[in-house]
């Protein structure tokens, strides 16, 4: 069984007992989280919601916070003499899946 669930405005497809990598989110690691915003659910018959599956919600466990590698940003104008260099790092979630009901 899986399911497609909506996560600060992203989609992801996710199963029981596997982790996912989300935008940062508001919770302590060791935390349970349910997300209610279920697009799609699959098993034995497939539910696809209009825009939501009612009453289907997915429970996760927050396992970790971390950022990721810094991406440089680096911009020219040509005959100038100006540039402009910047780095941004990206803060996630990762979340294990426990259950879907």
């Amino acid at each position: 069984m899986f399911a497609i669930i909506e996560c600060s405005g992203k989609q992801y497809k996710v199963q029981e007992g596997t982790l996912v990598d989300v935008d940062l989110l508001a919770a302590e690691p060791g935390q349970e989280v349910k997300l209610d915003k279920v697009l799609m659910l699959s098993g034995d018959e497939t539910k696809v919601g209009d825009p939501y599956v009612d009453g289907v919600t997915v429970s996760c466990e927050v396992v970790e916070h971390y950022r990721d590698k810094k991406v440089v940003v680096f911009k020219k104008w040509r005959r100038n003499d100006s540039r402009k260099k910047q780095g941004h790092r990206q803060s996630y979630t990762t979340l294990r899946v426990t259950s879907i009901a």
